[in-house]
């Protein structure tokens, strides 16, 4: 029999592998019956955790604690993309003699207090993630008493926030236009707040790259905002529509797939729609949304990787990593 995984022990138990991993690991959130059972569950089913490796003095390897910080914002409905990212994460942690915590930073503390977390504020972490765009002004006041490891998982600014781990938005979202332009599909919208975060600003100049190339001029209508100041979601159609959209993101395309479908339009016959990150919010999961999927699991792990490898050396660890994905081919997009 193979290595006995978490995902194994949460299957015979019936819980989510996030809960075996804080049963085993000693955190808050697991009742005492529930603990004692998932323990029990893991001794028979012959789980090990690996033993720490010996450091230089011939003593075990610390066992770090990492920070985890996400926006209030971020975790609003539907906005579970980063909840998701926070779960790989805390697996992950656990392989390498890690424990995660986290913190929610209020909207209030962001833009306006800057009171810093608790677990900053307490010097109670070895390593910090912050997980998702935040206002740059609170980075700034974060770092100054900041004495820990930082790094920044979607998000990066060569200023302030270098040591980051971002997905490919850029090409990824410039395969996805070409993707329509190969069907035979000239007359293509974007919608995504370009203004919003630096990754749908990334995404809307891959888009770009590819319209310009193609020589097609985009009118100013088919540009559509799909946010506003607080980050909620919700656009307007314009009257004239494009032969296909291209989404900033799998929620958008699949809120702009019941718009169309409710206006009688469809999908992929009048319109084809593509989105981006392949991950599917309640409601929309069976759409088969043409995508570009990138894998949360591998952002994760690298970031923490860099948070370790300057734990470990101070001098290692400090550059930006881009991850890549690859398109998902799906049901949205009209075949030629």
């Amino acid at each position: 029999m193979g290595k006995v995984r978490l995902v194994d022990i949460a299957a015979r138990v019936g819980v989510s592998s996030v809960t075996v991993h804080n049963a085993l690991s000693g955190q808050k959130g697991v009742s005492d019956g529930l603990r004692e059972k998932i323990v029990k569950t893991a001794k028979e089913m012959g789980y090990r955790q690996d033993v720490p490796a010996k450091n230089a003095h011939g003593g075990k390897e610390k066992f770090w604690k990492i920070g985890v910080i996400i926006a209030e914002n971020y975790l609003a409905q539907y906005s579970t993309y980063y909840w998701k990212m926070y779960q790989e994460l805390s697996l992950i942690a656990t392989e390498k003699h890690c424990y995660t915590t986290i913190e929610v930073l209020k909207k209030d503390a962001e833009k306006k207090s800057r009171e810093l977390p608790q677990i900053v504020k307490n010097k109670s972490i070895d390593g910090l993630l912050i997980i998702g765009e935040i206002e740059k002004e609170y980075i700034r006041h974060l770092k100054k008493d900041l004495s820990v490891p930082l790094v920044f998982l979607d998000f990066y600014d060569s200023e302030i926030a270098k040591d980051a781990v971002i997905a490919d938005n850029f090409y990824g979202m410039y395969q996805m236009t070409e993707l329509l332009f190969a069907q035979g599909l000239r007359e293509i919208g974007f919608i995504g707040s370009v203004f919003a975060t630096s990754s749908i600003m990334d995404r809307y100049c891959g888009f770009m790259k590819s319209v310009m190339e193609h020589r097609v001029e985009v009118p100013p209508e088919w540009i559509v905002e799909d946010r506003d100041a607080l980050g909620q979601v919700g656009f307007e159609l314009p009257r004239r529509l494009p032969q296909a959209f291209v989404c900033n993101c799998d929620l958008v395309a699949g809120m702009l797939i019941s718009r169309l479908q409710e206006q009688g339009y469809r999908v992929p016959e009048d319109i084809s729609v593509t989105g981006f990150d392949n991950f599917q919010q309640p409601g929309f999961a069976d759409m088969k949304i043409t995508t570009y999927e990138i894998s949360t699991k591998t952002m994760a792990k690298v970031a923490l990787d860099k948070v370790l490898k300057q734990l470990r050396n101070p001098e290692r660890g400090r550059n930006l990593e881009i991850i890549s994905g690859h398109i998902i081919w799906k049901n949205s997009v009209k075949i030629r």
